[in-house]
């Protein structure tokens, strides 16, 4: 069987437009039993990360709201002006929780967008437009650490943006303030900061980085597309997280997702700007079109209202009450599991983490842990230099059993790398997915470019 048609043997694979289309019922029911059976890859809650809420009737919830507003473009206000109503209060619910009251001097605003990558590019390119208009700088370039997603070496990629990577410290994760001082020049537009970084779980030094950028006159976008709805739900908690948002002077954007620990469906992130005009900037115009005058807040066109009336009652069904109680719960799995890891002498975590936690070993390949936790249901995320393992726990980690599951199969692993300390693991790094499982066609593709990888290093001159 070809995984790039993973249900051929049990269903009919169309490879052209049906001549006649088949009864609804029939694909409904088709639908329900691939769904079915997917969902039970993460019920048990040994999957890290993808599925942050995990509750069915939640998800029905959600669902049902979307289905009113499915059919609903977001273009049209003036027909569906309850879209301006859903994105506006998102936005004004998710800049109260950033704390952007702290900003008199200016007026904090948002965007919704399509995720995390949206919300991202959409700041990038906001700063790159802003930095034309007001310093005249042509030739932009944007800080980051290493560690902070590869959503901003796509958004610099595709706006001509020039991107340099900030060194991290080996043992906090955390970026280097002085490196990144060192990059900043005349041209530079913005440096960035993660709170948290997805492959660690660790906090930059947020407050350190804004007072580096208000010294330097750039901005400072704060990517909380991970932990935006969750950390501040663990400072309200009395837990020992840094202050990240907008009361750090030098802030002057921040990403958060809504379709992570927001809890509402996949595709919908917010990005904030402290300042109206930094976002106005990326606005496109178009007034001289045949087909009438043309504006753009950002770079989508038609969007689905439902998105947008699922994420509103996501927030307004759960409230600071229901999000603070899950985030109780989390907080309280990840430190379990996290002890589970530092039982084991073999095992190291990186840095200082929060919700998600990362591990290593210095005795062996720690895929060889991976390839052992698969066999018993886990799928973790992995990561490469060094190699390592990142957990991100969300709720389904919190239901009963499944800690001590964690602690149990983990210390079996820990076992049989020691006595295998020389096998050949099968898995790999691979960012949204586990070597092994993904199609003949990605498969080949990450295979080709390894070989030039390959071919590159063996090019080059002797050190």
């Amino acid at each position: 069987m070809s995984s790039d048609f993973p249900y051929a043997d049990r269903y009919p694979v169309n490879r052209t437009l049906p001549v006649k289309g088949r009864p609804r019922a029939e694909i409904l029911a088709e639908l329900h039993t691939m769904a079915t059976e997917e969902d039970a890859a993460w019920e048990g809650g040994k999957c890290s990360g993808t599925m942050y809420c995990g509750d069915h009737s939640h998800y029905a919830f959600l669902t049902e709201a979307f289905g009113m507003y499915a059919h609903a473009n977001a273009l049209q206000r003036d027909m569906c002006p309850s879209a301006t109503r859903f994105e506006g209060e998102i936005i004004a619910m998710a800049l109260d929780l950033f704390n952007a009251s702290a900003r008199t001097d200016s007026e904090p605003v948002g965007l919704v967008t399509s995720g995390g990558t949206g919300s991202i590019t959409h700041a990038m390119l906001a700063y790159r437009e802003h930095a034309a208009q007001t310093r005249s700088i042509t030739h932009p370039n944007v800080v980051k650490p290493e560690t902070a997603h590869p959503a901003f070496d796509k958004a610099c990629h595709l706006f001509g943006i020039e991107l340099r990577h900030a060194a991290v410290d080996p043992d906090s994760g955390q970026v280097i303030v002085d490196e990144v001082a060192k990059l900043i020049d005349g041209n530079t537009i913005a440096i960035v900061g993660s709170a948290c970084n997805y492959g660690y779980g660790i906090i930059d030094p947020i407050t350190e980085l804004g007072a580096l950028a208000s010294e330097r006159g750039v901005g400072l976008h704060v990517d909380c597309c991970l932990g935006g709805f969750i950390l501040p739900f663990g400072q309200e908690l009395g837990l020992d997280i840094p202050t990240f948002d907008f009361r750090v002077p030098g802030v002057t954007s921040i990403s958060a997702d809504t379709h992570k620990y927001g809890y509402s469906l996949k595709g919908t992130s917010v990005v904030m700007f402290a300042d109206k005009a930094l976002r106005n900037s990326q606005y496109f115009f178009l007034t001289g079109w045949s087909g009438g005058k043309y504006t753009s807040p950002g770079m989508d066109g038609s969007r689905s209202v439902g998105m947008l009336a699922a994420t509103w009652a996501s927030m307004v069904s759960l409230g600071r009450e229901g999000y603070l109680g899950y985030a109780k719960k989390i907080f309280e799995a990840s430190t379990a599991m996290q002890d589970a890891v530092r039982a084991h002498p073999e095992l190291r975590i990186v840095g200082k983490p929060t919700f998600l936690f990362s591990f290593t070993s210095d005795v062996f390949d720690i895929y060889i842990v991976n390839d052992f936790m698969r066999e018993r249901g886990w799928r973790f995320n992995g990561q490469q230099y060094p190699n390592g393992l990142h957990m991100c726990v969300t709720r389904p980690q919190t239901e009963p059993g499944v800690v001590e599951a964690f602690t149990e199969d983990l210390a079996m692993a820990v076992a049989y790398a020691r006595e295998h300390p020389d096998e050949v693991p099968f898995s790999g790094a691979v960012y949204g997915g586990v070597a092994g499982g993904l199609t003949d066609e990605a498969d080949e593709f990450i295979k080709m470019v390894m070989a030039q990888m390959l071919d590159t290093q063996q090019s080059l001159p002797p050190a």
